[in-house]
């Protein structure tokens, strides 16, 4: 039996994410992203930063892409230690772009591992979906972006799975997530304060982002809405 090139890509990609998680739980990795690590290894960490400012940014940079990239858990982590190590402008700055980068490197793993199987297992089922994201998948994006109950690994999976262009999934990625990014950025500039991340995200901010998120979709429902109106009465 001959083996494709496409076999040989989707057994490489395969075994690097296995690596990488394997890699990640067996060097115990998770222990360096909690509240306490953070706060005690601030002092050093702003002190590398203050000595080598690029190096530290672009090895922060290169570890979160990977991260997100490969689902592995810690980037909340990671962005609070933006904001403690860098500050806000600079911390804004490398994660927004690092993890949107990671975002869409991940949907683009999820698209080549799976999603011709599911589109084809699921065909029925796929093509209201598919529909549904060929003329709205930017506007549904940007309101998922901006729900801290979905989970930030689930929207880059399952966006991977639909026919949504990469590079749409890249740019409203980018705004969508620039808000609670800014968020914990912020938050982690003030670290001595933050007891639990609970300090971070109250009812009512959790709020302002789902009212935030909906409000362009529902713009643009309503314009379909008042457009299809107008067309039946000037038929």
């Amino acid at each position: 039996m001959t083996v494709n090139k496409k076999q040989i890509k989707f057994i490489l990609l395969i075994a690097i994410f296995s690596i990488a998680v394997v890699f990640f739980f067996a060097f115990d990795f998770q222990q360096y992203f909690s509240l306490e690590y953070l706060k005690s290894s601030k002092a050093l960490f702003s002190s590398y930063y203050m000595n080598n400012p690029l190096l530290m940014l672009g090895g922060f940079f290169m570890i979160y892409v990977i991260m997100t990239a490969f689902s592995l858990p810690g980037a909340v982590w990671m962005t609070l230690g933006g904001g403690a190590f860098f500050g806000l402008l600079s911390g804004t700055i490398v994660v927004s772009f690092a993890s949107t980068i990671g975002a869409t490197l991940a949907m683009l793993i999820s698209r080549f591992l799976l999603r011709d199987w599911v589109q084809g297992r699921f065909k029925q089922q796929m093509q209201t979906i598919n529909s549904g994201i060929e003329k709205d998948g930017g506007f549904y994006l940007f309101t998922l972006r901006l729900l801290p109950v979905v989970p930030f690994f689930v929207i880059n999976m399952g966006m991977g799975l639909t026919p949504l262009r990469a590079f749409t999934f890249y740019w409203v990625s980018q705004l969508g997530m620039l808000p609670g990014t800014l968020v914990y950025i912020n938050a982690g500039s003030e670290l001595a304060k933050i007891e639990s991340l609970g300090d971070i995200l109250s009812p009512t901010l959790i709020g302002s982002f789902v009212l935030l998120g909906i409000f362009p979709l529902l713009v643009k429902k309503l314009i379909s809405f008042i457009e299809t109106k107008r067309g039946k009465a000037n038929a």
